[in-house]
C-alpha cells in the first residue's frame, strides 16, 4: 500500500503540470493549491440554494450542527462545551465517529442521523444558531443556515471567514478550546441579529451568482487563449 500511495502522489503531481486553470472553491484551497502544486487559483465560492433554503418565522431554543461525524470537523469540541452549559445541540450526520460521540454527550446534546431535504430544512429553519466547531474548506451548511436567516457560530479559520460576518451575521471563536468556545457562544446571545439582512447576505452566494462567476471565468480564459494562438 506504501508503494501504490507513493505512486498515486507521484501521478498527482505529474498530473497537475497538465492543468490549464485551477478553480478552487475558497481562499484556504487556493492556499493548499499554491503549496503543493505552486500553482495560482481563480476562486469561485459554490452556490446555495436560497429558493429552498429559506427564513420561517417559528423558532426554538437549541443550537445545531449539520456535519459528517469524522475527527477533523471537531464535534468533540462542540459536545465537551454543551456538556458544560447544558444548552440544547442537536446533530445532523452520520459518521466513524457517531458511538464515541454518543457515550461522551449528556442528555441536552441530541443526534438525529441523516435527515431528508425537508426536515432538514425546518431543522435549520428553528435553529437558534448554526454551529461550525472545525475548520472547513469552504462549509456550504454555513451558507445554508444564512439563507435561513440563522446566525453561524464558528472557528475563526478556513471558508467561514469568507461567508461568515463577525457581528453581522455570525461569531467566531480564536481558539480550538471549549472556553473560548463558551466565551463566544455567550456573544452571540448578546446580539440582536437581523434574520432578513442575514439572508440577504447568503444571496451574495446564489446559484444565479454561482453561473456569472463561471461564464465569465470561462470566457476570461477563452479569449486569452485565443488571443494568445
Amino acid at each position: 500500500i506504501p508503494f501504490s500511495i507513493h505512486k498515486l502522489r507521484l501521478w498527482d503531481e505529474s498530473s497537475s503540470h497538465r492543468v490549464d486553470h485551477f478553480i478552487a472553491n475558497s481562499k484556504t484551497t487556493a492556499q493548499r493549491v499554491q503549496k503543493y502544486y505552486r500553482r495560482q487559483s481563480d476562486v469561485i465560492h459554490p452556490p446555495v440554494d436560497s429558493d429552498f433554503f429559506r427564513p420561517d418565522e417559528e423558532q426554538e431554543d437549541y443550537f445545531l450542527i449539520v456535519s459528517a461525524l469524522v475527527p477533523y470537523k471537531k464535534i468533540d469540541l462542540a459536545i465537551q462545551t454543551f456538556n458544560q452549559n447544558g444548552r440544547v445541540l442537536k446533530i445532523v450526520g452520520q459518521g466513524p465517529e457517531y458511538k464515541r460521540l454518543k457515550k461522551m454527550s449528556k442528555t441536552n446534546i441530541q443526534f438525529l442521523g441523516s435527515t431528508d431535504e425537508i426536515t432538514l430544512l425546518k431543522t435549520y429553519q428553528q435553529a437558534k444558531a448554526l454551529i461550525m466547531p472545525g475548520e472547513e474548506d469552504f462549509g456550504i451548511n454555513a451558507l445554508e443556515a444564512q439563507a435561513c436567516g440563522i446566525p453561524v457560530l464558528s472557528y475563526a479559520r478556513g471558508g467561514a471567514l469568507e461567508t461568515v460576518i463577525s457581528g453581522e451575521t455570525g461569531v467566531f471563536f480564536p481558539d480550538l478550546s471549549v472556553d473560548s468556545f463558551l466565551r463566544a457562544l455567550d456573544k452571540l446571545e448578546t446580539i440582536t441579529f437581523n434574520k432578513e439582512a442575514i439572508r440577504v447576505h447568503a444571496q451574495n452566494f446564489s446559484r444565479e451568482k454561482f453561473k456569472e462567476n463561471i461564464d465569465t471565468f470561462l470566457r476570461e480564459k477563452w479569449n486569452n487563449f485565443v488571443n494568445q494562438r
